[in-house]
């Protein structure tokens, strides 16, 4: 009895087997495109069948699949739109963007509602973790351009430098931020984000660096502050995230420089581009990349600055620890304006309160599908 055309398992020559199996790939090739032109034709006299098949033919995919947690900082956003008559969901509540109590709320209130002068770009200290190797130095030097207010100052090595008495110091001295690099295995693997002086603090883990050089046909940054470009960020939770990104540059942006800075939410990942505006033609626009170039994912999110725990050892002086083999981000800090700003001791350091996280991931939260946070 021959073996079936289905079946060309069965078959021990490996050469009849690869024949049989070829016939079978191209004969269900062809089934599949005499359907499709029978479809085309059916849908050529009856327009209504095209859009019955495409309304019932979704794909499912990781968005659509999604559960949303019912807490207030990860639910649907489609439950609380808002028209001009009022809230237009079944739930009653009002949209994130127009609810008064989140405003209020609004950690970053203070900053945006400032008296300050907008074009004075916020102070953001930038730093590593202690033993930092070259390419953690190597991506300091690349964010350090990316905000216009940057400045990296060298983690000295040894106790009693801890992130939040760093951070104590710093918000006693006038900086916005501090952005703290993680490395392991001698490469970045981790950003710690605090707004300062009083949080919140937010943990990412960072992957696919791509560092300018690597970039093809990169261009040259210039010192103009970017354009910020926010895509995604919809619930509660991704606000306060987006805000926060808010206010590392100037609010108002300094368009003949054509820079944006794009953050790009999906799947919960944090897209970061930076691209600037080529004109080819009076009709034609196109963007040149010029890096970096690396994705977040936000793992926490917690209130306040990180808490001291071993207030027993206070440090002799934050001091700059300079080493013989520098980069490019160490080199610049052996101008004396730089040595000025080095990390001394405060006269009182008030240790911060650990508080409670805003949110956490879980792991099981990738799983359960429950993992549209931003």
């Amino acid at each position: 009895m021959p073996p079936s055309r289905f079946e060309p398992s069965i078959i021990k020559n490996k050469i009849k087997r690869e024949e049989i199996a070829n016939k079978n790939k191209k004969a269900k090739s062809q089934d599949k495109l005499q359907r499709r032109l029978a479809r085309a034709k059916l849908e050529a006299n009856d327009p209504t069948a095209k859009k019955k098949r495409l309304s019932t033919n979704v794909p499912r995919t990781l968005d659509n699949m999604r559960e949303f947690d019912p807490s207030f900082l990860t639910a649907d956003p489609s439950s609380s739109s808002q028209t001009q008559d009022g809230p237009s969901s079944s739930s009653g509540e009002p949209s994130y963007d127009e609810n008064a109590e989140d405003l209020a709320s609004d950690p970053f209130a203070a900053y945006f509602n400032s008296e300050e002068d907008p074009n004075i770009p916020p102070k953001v200290l930038i730093t590593t973790s202690p033993k930092a190797s070259k390419p953690t130095y190597e991506f300091c030097d690349e964010i350090v351009g990316i905000f216009p207010g940057a400045e990296f100052i060298r983690r000295k090595k040894g106790k009693g430098f801890e992130v939040g008495r760093i951070a104590g110091w710093a918000a006693g001295r006038g900086y916005k931020h501090m952005v703290v690099v993680n490395e392991d295995m001698k490469k970045p693997n981790a950003i710690t984000l605090i707004h300062l002086p009083n949080g919140p603090t937010a943990y990412f883990k960072l992957t696919s660096i791509e560092l300018t050089k690597q970039i093809y046909g990169h261009a040259r940054a210039t010192p103009h502050n970017p354009e910020l470009v926010l895509n995604n960020f919809v619930t509660r939770l991704g606000h306060t995230v987006g805000r926060m990104f808010q206010t590392l540059f100037p609010p108002l942006p300094e368009f003949q420089g054509r820079q944006v800075v794009t953050l790009h939410n999906q799947r919960d990942f944090l897209f970061f581009r930076r691209h600037r505006y080529a004109f080819r033609s009076p009709e034609k626009v196109a963007l040149q990349e010029i890096g970096p170039r690396f994705t977040l994912k936000l793992r926490s999110l917690r209130k306040g600055i990180p808490a001291v725990f071993n207030l027993a050892e206070e440090p002799k002086g934050l001091e700059f620890d300079v080493d013989e083999s520098k980069s490019s981000a160490e080199e610049t800090l052996d101008s004396d304006e730089n040595k000025q700003n080095a990390f001394e001791a405060p006269e009182k350091v008030v240790p911060p309160k650990q508080d409670d996280y805003l949110w956490k991931w879980k792991p099981e939260l990738e799983t359960t599908r429950r993992t549209f946070f931003l």
